[in-house]
């Protein structure tokens, strides 16, 4: 049984490696003028075939390895790439700056808002109507959110360099 499965597979990689090519095409037009195409020379009743030039096979060339990249490519000596990457980095770390006081004063104005109930936001019986409250403090929590994940972000760059 493995014999023949080896077998099997040899068969079916020598096929594969094969080109695909009919050897002659024709170009077969019937009594109606009806044009047709086959790789078999009567197409029909009455029809004329003609055989067709189909010039040189085309292959599809496999693919290339990766190319090095070219001398005249411009490059970048290290400590021009250096100076870049401590510019970059301490951009970074001033938008980082940034961003950690501007979450700071978020967060605090979430939690002043969190603590403060408005007189619209009472109920009737003398209790919080929750619903008032998230609805005003949303904004608060969004903000501080939008800076949590520039903080991330910012994080991120800054493990991807050097």
């Amino acid at each position: 049984m493995n014999s023949q499965w080896l077998l099997f597979l040899s068969a079916l990689f020598v096929l594969s490696a094969l080109p695909v090519q009919a050897d002659v095409m024709y170009q077969c037009v019937d009594d109606s003028g009806h044009k047709s195409f086959s790789n078999i020379r009567s197409a029909g009743k009455g029809a004329k075939c003609v055989p067709m030039d189909l010039g040189v096979p085309v292959t599809v060339p496999a693919p290339k390895a990766a190319t090095p990249t070219p001398a005249a490519f411009p490059k970048v000596d290290d400590s021009a790439q250096k100076s870049r990457d401590t510019d970059r980095r301490r951009i970074l770390d001033g938008e980082l700056a940034t961003e950690q006081k501007s979450l700071e004063q978020a967060r605090k104005e979430l939690a002043e808002q969190e603590a403060m109930v408005l007189p619209n936001e009472r109920m009737q019986g003398g209790g919080i109507s929750g619903g008032k409250i998230l609805e005003r403090v949303q904004p608060y929590r969004d903000k501080a959110a939008l800076h949590e994940r520039n903080i991330e972000a910012i994080q991120k760059e800054l493990s991807k360099l050097r």
